[in-house]
């Protein structure tokens, strides 16, 4: 069995591309595709995800010092949707409790999308690399059945018909070589747009629990003396 696995890798060269028909260059097409797509999901997705809990502090020890300008900066210079949920919280920090629950909401919406971006893709090229496989398995075999249709000394050589069965055979390793890993791929970044979404979710009800209790009901000469204690004689 050794022997036979090594003589199988041995044969494996770029001769099989040409072996394999027009579908395994579709097949190949979309597999650089379906590479380029996450890796780019995946370096955006790794820069949207922040400590949430550890940012959150930061801003709520800025709104206990009264320093919402700060805050708002800070927000600013962070990436990623969590901040600019949080963002949109602060800038209307002082309305009544439905504007500022329809700001964050509208600034949830408007991240959202972004997420959830080309995985639409990825997820399709998972699905159809089977299909197009299928479809050079067919085409394969029919080639197959065409030089056995065909008669004559010339076309009934293994040769001739090995290359149809050999196509059909590339065709099928290919797609399922192609889905599998885009499968993978598609639910690894979805769990990661899962885990950006719940600290979306969670920043969003503790910063509107914030502003609409402890901020609001602090008054604000409390913060000014904590910032002169701060400050030193």
């Amino acid at each position: 069995m050794h022997a036979s696995l090594s003589g199988f890798l041995a044969e494996l060269n770029p001769g099989l591309l040409v072996s394999g028909g027009p579908i395994l260059g579709v097949l190949l097409a979309m597999g650089a595709v379906g590479a380029v797509l996450f890796a780019e999901r995946t370096l955006f997705l790794h820069r949207a995800q922040i400590r949430a809990r550890e940012f959150l502090d930061g801003i709520v020890n800025l709104l206990a010092k009264r320093r919402l300008a700060e805050a708002l900066t800070v927000c600013e210079e962070t990436p990623g949707p969590v901040a600019a949920v949080v963002k949109a919280a602060l800038l209307h920090a002082h309305d009544d409790e439905l504007r500022l629950r329809l700001a964050v909401q509208d600034a949830g919406i408007v991240e959202l999308p972004g997420l959830e971006r080309r995985l639409g893709a990825l997820a399709a090229i998972a699905q159809v690399a089977p299909l197009v496989g299928l479809l050079g398995t067919v085409l394969g075999m029919a080639w197959t059945f065409q030089a056995f249709s065909s008669g004559g000394a010339e076309y009934a050589t293994a040769r001739a018909l090995s290359h149809g069965m050999w196509e059909a055979l590339l065709s099928t390793a290919g797609s399922l070589m192609l889905a599998i890993p885009a499968h993978l791929a598609y639910h690894f970044l979805n769990g990661r747009v899962r885990a950006v979404v719940r600290d979306i979710e969670w920043s969003a009800n503790e910063i509107m629990r914030y502003l609409l209790t402890d901020y609001r009901a602090r008054p604000v000469g409390d913060a000014v003396e904590n910032q002169s204690r701060e400050a030193g004689p």
